[in-house]
């Protein structure tokens, strides 16, 4: 599974910072600097600005 996707469903709530370490497969104290990581901060931006499916 794609990290940023699993870093956006973190950022948006749906899952909690433990199962998105667990998903990705790394420990809280990696997932904390990988949620605060500013290249993976503008693409989870990039990610959100995407049009869904629903808006069309």
């Amino acid at each position: 599974m794609d990290k940023r996707k699993v870093i956006a469903a973190y950022r948006r709530g749906f899952i909690t910072i433990q199962e998105c370490a667990q998903i990705i497969g790394v420990d809280n104290r990696q997932m904390t600097r990988l949620i605060n990581d500013p290249k993976l901060i503008s693409e989870v931006v990039s990610l959100r600005e995407q049009p869904t499916v629903n808006s069309l």
